[in-house]
């Protein structure tokens, strides 16, 4: 089915209690990530979508209470020079979790066929090849035993010019707002053309894209911490890995406690 994002755009305020709901989706992502570690799961969890549409928001509340040592977010931004001397996705190979870890991209490979292509820092031949390229990629980490949840924020240009307005007045926010949101700004259609074809191409079975209406910061951060904790809870084991029966025996001696029935 083809996403239209004129679909999200109702921004319907949350409809229950908000710290309650907050709460709850975040002790199930807890125990999901508790799951990863022990388990030794691996998954990315990647977030594109408009400037001041919320991302660094949702991550902030999804990252809540997990352990740092187990995950890492990945800001993603213009290319380095050496990056640039180097296929797009040579840079991403480094940023994939390893064992018992969950990576975060705040932006990602999809910078591709969005800002380089619009911006042409890309040549057509380059953004137009990048579809199979990133198809086949995802395909290869997901067949290696990596979970992929792939979440697009989406504001209407209305709420988006309210947030930077919003920013640009808060002394300590007004650094947010920089020259490329209104670059990005003044472009909006053509990077609504490109969105359109991005999730034509990439909507894959494997990697499938999730559109948050974000218009509602409330709303959008539980659909999408929830998404992610339904995501992810399908690839936790319903049952825990066994204890060694040998180091369990030796901890009860080393405690004092009586043996295990």
């Amino acid at each position: 089915m083809a996403i239209d994002l004129a679909d999200y755009e109702k921004g319907a305020p949350f409809d229950g209690d908000y710290d309650a709901a907050l709460a709850e989706v975040q002790k199930r992502l807890s125990r999901l990530q508790v799951a990863h570690v022990v388990c030794n799961l691996r998954s990315m969890i990647l977030f594109e979508g408009w400037d001041a549409a919320g991302k660094g928001g949702a991550i902030q509340r999804l990252t809540t209470g997990w352990d740092p040592r187990h995950f890492h977010v990945w800001p993603i931004s213009a290319p380095t020079e050496e990056e640039r001397g180097r296929h797009f996705l040579w840079r991403f190979w480094q940023k994939l979790p390893g064992r018992g870890r969950i990576a975060i991209l705040d932006r990602t490979w999809y910078g591709r066929v969005l800002v380089e292509r619009v911006e042409a820092y890309a040549s057509e031949r380059e953004w137009r090849r990048a579809y199979d390229e990133i198809n086949e990629f995802e395909a290869q980490q997901q067949a290696d035993g990596v979970t992929i949840v792939k979440l697009f924020l989406h504001v209407t240009q209305e709420e988006q010019d309210k947030r930077l307005a919003d920013r640009l007045d808060h002394p300590w926010k007004r650094w947010k707002v920089t020259p490329e949101d209104f670059r990005n700004r003044a472009r909006r259609d053509d990077y609504l053309a490109a969105m359109k074809e991005m999730f034509r191409e990439t909507d894959t079975r494997w990697a499938p894209w999730t559109v948050i209406d974000g218009n509602d910061k409330k709303a959008a951060r539980i659909a999408a911490l929830t998404h992610i904790a339904d995501s992810l809870e399908r690839i936790v084991p319903l049952e825990p890995p066994a204890l060694d029966p040998d180091f369990e025996r030796y901890a009860r001696v080393q405690l004092g406690l009586p043996e295990k029935r």
